[in-house]
């Protein structure tokens, strides 16, 4: 029997028991789900058996299922190593990656995707550009960094944009608050309450952007430098807030603070730039590729953007 196989049925497979259902699995691979459940049809044929259960929860595989995501566990790393070997022939080990963020609660996923990457890449110096930066890709023009972490694009044809992830960005209120009863938040909601945000200038602040100044409200302002101070301050009513809805889940969770979406729902977006002379670089492209892996398995609620 001629083999169907290929890696990007393993990469699927996988995807499938990372995600946990179909639906998820083609929003992680850019594929419409008819397309994904294509490939499972043919593979199913061609082998004569199913495999995973179907209407189980969570999904379950077959022992088919199982031996294929076993192979893949076996060849997509094996096949990502030796494209990693040939890329480092090709350009070279050694490098520098030297990473801006515009937004303070990025530390959260960047640190994680920098350990992953250390190991895969241990020859490339990376490091982080010190501070806040309110115009991280002017770093690049200035060879201060070689990378910036930012939240849209610019229409600069120096500069190559990848995307990461969009998330939910959720107004922040006191259990006892008055808005805590309401289903959601609108902008006149806003209008009397004092908003505490980081130190940002407002065109920073999708909130402002999107929401407040479309509306014409302009409330009162606080800032602080800290998300825990900022839930601090929202928790003992001295404002209300609006924050991606991954960086404060586990205060949400714990019943720290009420989560309210914003309207129809707020969402924000990052993006990594790199300058357009670098971005078919093989560790810059694959530290993108880390960010919005390890992204995915541990921020809740994001989309990953297609490229």
């Amino acid at each position: 029997m001629q083999s169907l196989l290929e890696l990007r049925h393993l990469r699927t497979l996988s995807a499938i028991r990372d995600a946990g259902s179909l639906t998820r699995a083609a929003e992680r691979l850019f594929l419409t789900q008819s397309a994904l459940s294509h490939q499972i049809r043919l593979l199913e044929e061609h082998y004569g058996l199913p495999l995973f259960a179907r209407k189980q929860a969570p999904l379950r595989f077959t022992p088919a299922g199982e031996k294929l995501l076993a192979l893949a566990g076996e060849v997509l790393p094996r096949v990502a190593a030796i494209e990693r070997d040939i890329a480092k022939l090709r350009e070279g080990e050694a490098g520098q990656l030297r990473i801006a963020v515009e937004c303070h609660t990025c530390f959260d996923w960047l640190m994680p995707a920098m350990d992953s990457f250390r190991e895969r890449w241990p020859e490339v110096e990376l490091d982080i550009v010190s501070g806040f930066h309110a115009d991280p890709v002017g770093l690049l023009f200035e060879d201060r960094a070689d990378l910036a972490i930012v939240s849209e694009r610019d229409n600069e044809a120096r500069i190559a944009y990848f995307p990461l992830f969009a998330f939910d960005m959720v107004g922040l209120v006191a259990k006892d608050h008055p808005l805590a009863a309401k289903p959601s938040l609108t902008a006149a909601d806003f209008a009397g309450e004092t908003l505490i945000t980081y130190p940002v200038p407002d065109d920073m602040l999708d909130l402002i952007r999107k929401v407040l100044k479309p509306a014409g409200i302009n409330p009162r302002r606080r800032t602080s430098e800290l998300t825990v101070a900022i839930l601090q301050l929202v928790a003992s009513r001295r404002g209300v807030a609006a924050l991606p809805r991954w960086s404060v889940q586990h205060y949400i969770e714990r019943g720290y603070v009420q989560a309210k979406p914003i309207g129809a729902g707020l969402q924000s977006e990052l993006h990594a730039a790199v300058p357009a002379e670098r971005a078919g670089t093989a560790y810059l492209r694959e530290f993108i590729g880390i960010v919005r892996e390890v992204s995915t398995a541990n921020l809740p609620g994001i989309q990953l953007i297609e490229p």
